[in-house]
């Protein structure tokens, strides 16, 4: 290739091929330029030439690389030759390992899936056949990819390294066995093998009621149960595991706290405020307590940009307000709010905070003493643990203070027949048989997001949504709902110009994407917006760049279905 056709397909390179999960390390390799930019020693470049039926009919690699790569690159290159682009794209990471049937450490598998990964980058890059985007010789096009390794540590996170623990994404849909690609993420997460195994063993080996037996079984599942109260404890620093309350997840965390603290603390007058982004979890709570105690709800408004219009937090914030409850991250806009700033104004007019973190937790370090808030609720089943079991970490003097929500077993210390008294903490708020089960699997949740590092998956999606938000302003017609990218979290919300969110979701489904459409329980908010509904994609840990593209080829592909109507 020509020096001029090198600088024509630069450009391209740059803008489609900023993957930044092919670095890593490679022991024993070596660069030759090295002084100027110290690499391992991997560089691998692959032009793919396409024939007019969508099948490989020639692929070049070029570049340095230790033996390793060259190997892979040789092997994936006879594998492929002459696939199909379907039958090159469904083949995965775990395949490549697979062919090259050796015994490899971490550092030595980025060696050999380092071709694959480029190669695979060329078959998902947006250019596809026909588009319009690729170089045609002789009615063949041509597809170009490339990436290094680096010696610098990994800091990022590899999906393609966490999928295979989670079965479910192997799945196939409709009648052309379409990959499925979950971007749900943010309504509910998909779980790994180690939470799904976790269940299994508490029911095959441990399980028993908690707190009351005296026997071996009943003192192995209080175990665990504790146990993972200890690491919700320490997940989100709090100072104290009594303070830490087991719930069915976020919504009953909120009415937990809207009836006990809320019924016993707020009269006539006194306001509750809340945002125009709040979830209904958030709403129709305190609209109820208002109903009991005479209270009045005011929402902060939002810009137009969906950031919370702080300029105007001094007229709504008050010395009448009792209550500020304010989601850390929205679950329609991805808009991150800034929780200290607005705890601590919060609190100079004596108000107590209630944090929803249904969509933060899972997704970023979470440290409630630096926070500063009063109460934090937040799911299990969003941070790939069961579903039925959520948390309410609350101050332990407000939980102290505060009458129990519900009555029953175990919340109790004594019981006569004038009355009762209710039992110390956080037995005092967990009524009845607590998700016995469930709490052990969030625990085993825990232990992996400890693995893979809160601050790997933050950075991760980051990237994700900046490249969605790339493929989505090329194609033009899109309205973004939030913030630009460098003030969300891994949500893209959008409507497109003439087509129902509902449509845009069927349409995607036939393509194995799945995305959430309608008013993700943020009626108030769309109202705000002038809409009815919108399309959702959010991202996780499991999400790669690849699988960006192919919602965003699906999506241009529903375009065209209704230009065509």
């Amino acid at each position: 290739m020509s020096t001029s056709e090198d600088e024509l397909y630069q450009e391209h390179i740059l803008d489609h091929y900023e993957d930044p999960y092919h670095r890593g390390s490679c022991p024993g390799a070596t660069h030759a330029h090295e002084d100027d930019n110290p690499l391992c020693g991997d560089f691998v470049r692959v032009e793919l030439k396409i024939d007019d039926e969508g099948k490989v009919k020639e692929a070049f690699f070029d570049g340095d690389g230790c033996c390793i790569s060259q190997a892979s690159a040789s092997m994936i290159t006879e594998q492929l030759e002459g696939k199909t682009i379907e039958e090159v794209r469904n083949f995965t990471a775990e395949d490549m390992l697979e062919l090259f049937q050796a015994r490899l450490t971490p550092n030595r598998q980025k060696c050999c899936l380092l071709p694959w990964r480029v190669w695979q980058s060329a078959i998902f890059s947006p250019s596809n056949v026909g588009s319009g985007n690729g170089r045609i010789y002789d009615g063949n096009y041509t597809r170009i990819a490339e990436a290094m390794t680096t010696a610098e540590p990994v800091t990022q996170l590899d999906p393609e390294a966490l999928r295979p623990d989670f079965p479910i994404l192997k799945t196939r849909l409709h009648e052309n066995a379409v990959p499925l690609v979950y971007l749900d993420n943010a309504a509910s997460t998909q779980r790994p093998k180690a939470v799904i195994q976790s269940l299994v063993d508490v029911y095959e080996k441990q399980y028993s009621n908690v707190h009351r037996g005296i026997h071996w079984l009943s003192d192995q599942s209080t175990d665990l149960y504790e146990e993972s109260r200890e690491k919700v404890r320490q997940f989100i620093n709090a100072p104290a595991r009594e303070s830490v309350i087991f719930t069915h997840g976020t919504t009953e965390s909120i009415n937990l706290v809207a009836r006990s603290w809320g019924d016993a603390n707020l009269k006539p007058g006194d306001e509750i405020l809340l945002t125009e982004m709040e979830h209904h979890s958030n709403i129709v709570p305190w609209q109820q307590t208002a109903e009991r105690t005479g209270a009045k709800v005011r929402f902060l408004p939002i810009t137009d940009d969906g950031l919370l219009d702080l300029e105007k937090l001094d007229e709504f914030l008050t010395e009448r307000t009792k209550l500020f409850a304010v989601a850390s991250i929205s679950n329609v806009l991805g808009t991150k709010n800034p929780i200290k700033r607005l705890v601590e104004r919060a609190h100079q007019v004596g108000a107590v905070v209630l944090v929803d973190a249904a969509q933060s937790v899972p997704h970023a370090p979470t440290d409630v003493q630096d926070w500063g808030a009063d109460f934090v609720a937040f799911s299990g089943h969003k941070m790939m643990g069961p579903s039925g079991v959520g948390v309410l970490w609350g101050r332990a003097e407000l939980l102290e203070g505060m009458p129990p929500f519900m009555g029953g077993g175990s919340m109790i210390r004594r019981v006569r027949t004038d009355g009762f008294e209710p039992a110390d903490l956080p037995a005092k708020f967990e009524a009845g048989t607590p998700p016995i089960v469930p709490a052990i699997g969030l625990g085993a949740a825990i232990d992996y997001l400890h693995k893979v590092g809160l601050e790997a998956i933050a950075q991760h999606e980051h990237q994700l949504v900046e490249r969605a938000h790339r493929g989505l302003e090329a194609m033009g017609g899109i309205r973004f709902l939030g913030p630009s990218p460098e003030h969300k979290a891994g949500i893209v919300s959008f409507t497109i110009e003439g087509i129902h969110s509902h449509d845009v979701a069927q349409l995607l489904d036939r393509y194995g994407v799945a995305v959430r459409a309608g008013h993700h329980c943020a009626m108030p908010l769309h109202r705000r917006l002038k809409i009815s509904a919108s399309s959702r994609a959010s991202f996780y840990l499991y999400n790669t760049a690849a699988e960006v593209d192919i919602f965003l080829d699906a999506l241009q592909e529903a375009r065209n279905v209704f230009r065509r109507k």
